[in-house]
Formats: structure tokens, sequence, C-alpha cells
């Protein structure tokens, strides 16, 4: 590696699509932020990021569902529950509550 005035270079790995998106709340959501591929215990708020991280243009849903290994119906109901009810609708203790409404 080059070194130039004592430092080395920075290399950013190359990903298809933006690095960050800028969510309606002001918040920047970047790649780093998604949970990682291996994760299993899928908290409301890790559910809620990759939502966000599709609906903003982060991630594209099919690599979403690949990376983490989620159906398309899976998806499709955590999407519905952050759009219609928030984050605290993806809480495994409200989700008969808010499937009923």
């Amino acid at each position: 590696m080059m070194k130039m005035d004592g430092v080395l270079p920075m290399y950013l790995k190359r990903v298809d699509g933006p690095r960050q998106v800028t969510l309606p709340n002001g918040t920047i959501l970047t790649r780093a932020d998604v949970p990682p591929p291996d994760t299993r215990r899928w908290v409301a708020s890790r559910k809620a990021v990759v939502v966000n991280a599709v609906l903003f243009g982060l991630l594209p849903q099919s690599e979403a569902l690949e990376r983490y290994t989620l159906s398309e119906e899976e998806f499709a109901l955590w999407r519905k529950a952050v759009e219609t009810h928030g984050v605290k609708a993806l809480k495994v203790t409200a989700i008969q509550k808010y499937r009923q409404l």
C-alpha cells in the first residue's frame, strides 16, 4: 500500500446503491446500521431498521430477504406493521393487539 504523507489511503467496499439515506425524521441510516446477516434475535428495533432500509432505498427488498433469510410474507407483515402502527407494532408482545385492529 502506498503511503501519502504518512497517511494510508482509505478504501471503501464497492456496494450497489447508496451508502446512506436520510429518513423523514432527519435520521441518517447507513449500511453500517443494518443488522449483520447472521442475526437470529429479531427485536423490534432491528426489524424497523431493515424495513426502513428497504423503504428508503438503502437495500433492495430482494437483498434484505436473502441476507436475513426472510420470506416475502414475513417482510410484508413487518412493513405493514411499521407503516400502520409504527415500530411498537413489531414487538412480539404487541403482535396480537395490532393484527386484530
